[in-house]
């Protein structure tokens, strides 16, 4: 049976939680806490007891795939089992950057769509609308197009200008994705993967697309502007919208990660699952779902 649109189910979860803070999920074996072997059981383990904090104060949860499959089929494995714990009504992103030819794309549906079973995915757009039909196409599923990513190299090739092309003016590419995105798939498919870093192309893209989602990555460890992401991050027209959290998620990762690792400061719990419980209820709180 075909499940509710995921943009309505992410907003059910918006309310219930009252935030939009996305739980990101990427364990690097070097930056485990004390008491995780820095392998695949401890990469594992903490996983799950993130998700087992954290995940409750949550609107989605994002995992890493790569973290995991660097591991092989034992890592996969791992995945799938840390996917199985996350509660029932958490919408899951699993971040892969997917997108290839048609069939190619097609199969990367059934892996993340049926195997592993996510709600939402990430994906690059650099191949164009048929390289991405195949994650569209699912109504109940939502696909997030790499549009003006986090990262200190994103501009070398996101900001170079393309020329008009019928309504369209000459503009930087991620403009020019966010322009076309929102007339790929069956319509309530799509929406945009931008950077908290990039504050003023946010706002550039939210008036492009007023409708699509927005997931956004580099508030925490990254330093984004958070204020500008709460202010231009929502939908400003329907359905991404739909309310309560506008179709916005805020991805936080090592801002709550990092909470259990090193000697616990003064007043905290030494309990490593205390201290993310403790950071992702803070940051929830400063993610709130807005009116």
């Amino acid at each position: 049976m075909t499940r509710r649109p995921y943009l309505e189910r992410l907003a059910e979860r918006s309310a219930a939680a009252g935030t939009v803070l996305c739980i990101g999920i990427d364990p690097d074996p070097a930056g485990l806490p004390p008491g995780f072997p820095p392998d695949l059981a401890g990469v594992e383990r903490f996983a799950r007891l993130l998700v087992e904090a954290a995940a409750p104060y949550a609107a989605a949860v994002k995992p890493n795939v790569a973290f995991f499959e660097a591991f092989g089929s034992a890592g996969v494995a791992a995945l799938e089992r840390v996917r199985a714990a996350i509660p029932a009504g958490i919408p899951v992103v699993a971040d892969v950057k997917r997108g290839d030819i048609g069939t190619t794309a097609a199969r990367q549906a059934v892996a993340l769509f049926d195997a592993l079973g996510a709600d939402a995915v990430t994906v690059n757009p650099y191949l164009g609308s048929d390289a991405v039909g195949p994650l569209l196409e699912r109504l109940d599923r939502y696909a997030y197009l790499l549009c003006r990513t986090s990262n200190p190299g994103a501009g070398e090739l996101q900001d170079l200008v393309v020329g008009a092309e019928g309504e369209a003016p000459a503009e930087p590419l991620w403009a020019r994705v966010a322009r076309l995105a929102g007339g790929w798939g069956p319509g309530g498919t799509v929406g945009l993967v931008v950077g908290a870093t990039a504050p003023r192309e946010l706002a550039a893209i939210r008036s492009i697309a007023p409708g699509l989602g927005f997931l956004v990555p580099g508030v925490g460890a990254q330093g984004g502007d958070l204020a500008a992401v709460l202010r231009d991050g929502p939908a400003t027209d329907p359905p991404a919208g739909a309310r309560p959290g506008g179709g916005l998620l805020v991805n936080v990762s090592r801002g709550i990660a990092l909470a259990a690792a090193g000697p616990p400061p003064g007043g905290t719990p030494h309990d490593p699952g205390e201290r993310l419980a403790l950071a992702a209820a803070r940051w929830a709180a400063d993610l709130p779902v807005l009116p």
